[in-house]
């Protein structure tokens, strides 16, 4: 295998080599506010793909209903539509931004969950009664979907869509439970469900192990919103002693970890990267406001404001980060655009991995491609596999190639 990599690393090197050492792209951050709906007051950000060219969530229209979007650089932001009613929102994307999904009404009121395509459209999935219903997250490849729905005695249930069938989660003794986060190749699924004292806890789901309890920081309750490409670590909120939610960091050695705050009493973790080394969300800080952060184990947490305020105008807040690309570089979330005055979906490039750096540190060299050739033709989501594809490939050899030399 190893071998027919090389083979083909020599051809493509060969077509494309000395111009690409030439010009060395240039390490970048920017700071994207994604604006509204014509007519609109406000907008949120709940996904983005792994690229970063892709951002959903939701918008206001001119009548005030919130309404599913789809954001690129090049087109804006989009209306998805609903299903026949007058709202709808977006929750999740596909790594490479083509799948999203969410909840919008129908024409009886009732909200449904959903899955568009470029080619389809708003698709409503099927559930476990005629009730309401949700998609709350989606897999790398746009095939598995997960949220939770309304079952026939009016108790919502964790679900996972496939093409074939629907799946009822479960619960942890309780009557409740709802899915929020997946892994990327659909496996493994996380979120929150009843226990049999009435409580509500994170929990992350397999197939071969069923659902499982992640505890809390001491308290009564907790909640986990999004899990790693390999389905080990786990991120989301818990009760502490004191009652005050924490953001978590949970691993398959089955430790929590509490991640702290920015000085208050409260942090929630929303993301993830896809190795599991970066997790963003929000956190109080000392003056009882919440603020996006960033958390690495190197890092802690760290106020985006403060690492990034180069990059804000006056009086712009960065309050929510709500979506982390798989590679960490790109964040999504909401914040206070104060050049429009007004609560607004942003994109964060942070400039870090570059793009083709595998082994995250800084510099596109033949590490990077020793790596990708190490791996080539593996199956499944991990660093080598740059595009995010499910198989480490051509297209990830190329990567590495245009960009080889950056941050060198």
């Amino acid at each position: 295998m190893i071998f027919g990599a090389c083979a083909r690393l020599t051809t493509l090197a060969s077509a494309c080599v000395l111009g690409l050492m030439a010009t060395v792209p240039c390490w970048s951050q920017s700071l994207t506010w994604l604006g509204t709906l014509p007519g609109g007051s406000s907008s949120y950000a709940y996904g983005v793909s792994a690229d970063g060219r892709v951002v959903v969530g939701l918008a206001t229209n001119p009548d005030g209903w919130s309404r599913a979007f789809r954001w690129t650089a090049a087109g804006g932001i989009q209306d998805l539509g609903t299903l026949g009613g007058d709202s709808s929102n977006a929750s999740g994307v596909s790594a490479d931004g083509r799948v999203v999904v969410g909840g919008a009404e129908n024409a009886a009121r009732y909200l449904r969950a959903f899955r568009w395509t470029q080619v389809g459209g708003m698709v409503d999935l099927s559930t476990l009664s005629v009730g309401y219903s949700v998609a709350r997250g989606v897999s790398a490849d746009g095939r598995v979907v997960v949220g939770g729905a309304e079952n026939a005695v009016g108790r919502w249930r964790a679900l996972r869509w496939t093409e074939d069938r629907v799946e009822d989660l479960g619960t942890l003794g309780g009557r409740g439970s709802m899915a929020y986060g997946i892994s990327a190749d659909g496996r493994a699924v996380v979120g929150r469900a009843e226990n049999a004292a009435g409580n509500f806890r994170a929990f992350r789901w397999t197939a071969a192990g069923g659902i499982q309890d992640l505890g809390t920081l001491g308290g009564l309750e907790s909640v986990a919103y999004s899990v790693s490409a390999d389905g080990r670590v786990v991120v989301g909120g818990a009760e502490n002693a004191a009652g005050n939610f924490r953001a978590f960091r949970w691993t398959a050695s089955g430790r929590m970890e509490n991640l702290g705050t920015l000085g208050g009493l409260e942090s929630v973790a929303y993301s993830v990267s896809a190795d599991g080394r970066v997790v963003v969300g929000g956190a109080e800080n000392a003056a009882g406001n919440f603020r996006a952060f960033r958390w690495t184990a190197s890092g802690r947490m760290q106020d985006l404001n403060a690492v990034y305020a180069r990059l804000l105008t006056d009086g712009s807040v960065l309050e929510q980060a709500r979506a982390i690309s798989p590679d960490g570089r790109y964040i999504a979330g909401w914040g206070f655009n104060a050049a429009t005055r007004r609560l607004e979906a942003f994109l964060l490039d942070t400039g870090f991995p570059l793009r083709g750096d595998v082994d995250r540190n800084g510099c596109v060299d033949d590490a990077d491609l020793q790596a990708v050739l190490l791996a080539f033709g593996e199956q499944g989501y991990r660093n080598e596999d740059i595009n995010w594809d499910g198989i480490v490939n051509d297209a990830d050899l190329l990567e590495v190639l245009f960009n080889f030399g950056s941050g060198c």
